[in-house]
């Protein structure tokens, strides 16, 4: 509904009631002038108070002045009526929706306000100057609450601007570790058998083997990487949703091996009837791991541990190591630490523990309790 017509019913209420014969005479008096009955002059001043408020949020400054015109009349001809109480609505509504030229408004307004008050003293029965400045100052009142209103309408809308921002910043970081994890992890293990083709060239048995793995990372790369953009899509969701559970660990692990990372794989217990997200990220740790053991750690013994309890998962991922110092990549899961900050981030939000760094004695440990049932 147009903004007019919803602010119309207002000034033909105040309308109504200025124009009853009990009403009349009876509104807001400055200056003391003699009370006058009603003719058609009273019947246009009125209309002037009441009528533009149906403007009053479109053109604040045509209905202020409009307003105050009429409130003009009413006073200076002493009918007194009710519709005065359109003149602070009018300012009110002024202060909360003017958006330009605001002192220069104040400053008008306030300048016409002073003959007003000297035409009405001069006519009047001698009222003291303090009624006008105390007419003065509730006008005032009614203008700084419009103004505070609108400070407030703005601070509101720049907090939803604010959260909007951030939910947009949280959701480009979501993706970009979806991204992350789902892309390095393949074009990883593929440039791996790859590298390790260019050197079987004498067994073609090997060399065949090493190119049907690079294949299937690709499309395995291929195929989450359309349903990451399904997820991105906003029509996305017409179907359920696939992650990687915690039964495809034993994959992730094959494809580790036949690029050529030796793993040992175990798991223990049985999951819980509801793990949420615990079993997405359980995965995604694992598979974080096994990347950066292949770029870092190649052909070193890599071990991987997967509990299940009635809480929640436990995710263990360690590589042997001769305890090289640091600085050189030998035995180590840690990476570029871009793809284990994520990791971090993913178990914090689930309420979970997660840690990474060497062992005793050399190799990179990385391990992570996930509580299950937590929400996605």
């Amino acid at each position: 509904m147009d903004v007019t017509v919803r602010d119309l019913p207002l000034g033909l209420l105040i309308l109504a009631a200025s124009l009853l014969p009990a009403s009349q005479n009876h509104g807001t008096q400055l200056g003391g002038l003699t009370a006058r009955p009603f003719d058609a002059l009273a019947i246009v001043a009125v209309a002037l108070q009441c009528l533009p408020l149906a403007l009053r949020r479109r053109w604040p400054v045509v209905c202020l002045s409009l307003v105050s015109l009429g409130f003009a009349v009413d006073q200076l001809r002493g009918y007194h009526s009710l519709a005065g109480t359109a003149m602070p609505i009018a300012l009110l509504t002024a202060g909360s929706h003017l958006e330009r030229h605001r002192r220069a408004t104040v400053f008008l307004f306030s300048a016409a306000y002073v003959p007003l008050a000297v035409a009405l003293y001069q006519l009047g029965s001698g009222e003291p100057p303090s009624e006008f400045v105390m007419y003065y100052v509730a006008l005032a009142l009614a203008w700084g609450i419009g103004g505070w209103l609108r400070s407030t309408r703005a601070a509101e809308a720049e907090r939803r601007r604010r959260v909007a921002e951030d939910t947009r910043t949280a959701e480009r970081a979501r993706i970009a570790r979806e991204l992350h994890d789902v892309v390095t992890h393949h074009v990883t293990a593929m440039v791996v058998q790859a590298e390790a083709a260019r050197y079987l060239t004498a067994a073609p048995d090997r060399l065949d083997q090493a190119l049907t793995a690079v294949t299937d990372a690709g499309r395995r790369a291929t195929a989450d990487l359309r349903h990451l953009l399904d997820l991105i899509n906003p029509d996305h969701g017409s179907g359920p949703a696939r992650t990687p559970p915690v039964g495809r660990l034993l994959t992730l692990v094959e494809q580790t091996r036949r690029a050529g990372q030796p793993v040992e794989f175990t798991e223990e217990g049985t999951p819980a009837e509801s793990t949420g997200s615990a079993d997405l990220v359980a995965y995604r740790v694992v598979q974080e791991a096994l990347t950066n053991a292949l770029k870092y750690a190649h052909g070193i013994r890599t071990s991987v541990q997967v509990h299940h309890g009635e809480k929640g998962i436990t995710v263990e991922v360690s590589t042997d190591g001769s305890g090289s110092p640091a600085g050189s990549r030998t035995g180590s899961l840690g990476g570029s630490g871009r793809g284990l900050a994520g990791l971090r981030e993913r178990v914090d939000v689930l309420g979970g523990d997660f840690s990474a760094g060497a062992r005793t004695g050399g190799g990179f440990v990385v391990r992570a309790r996930i509580p299950a049932g937590s929400p996605s």
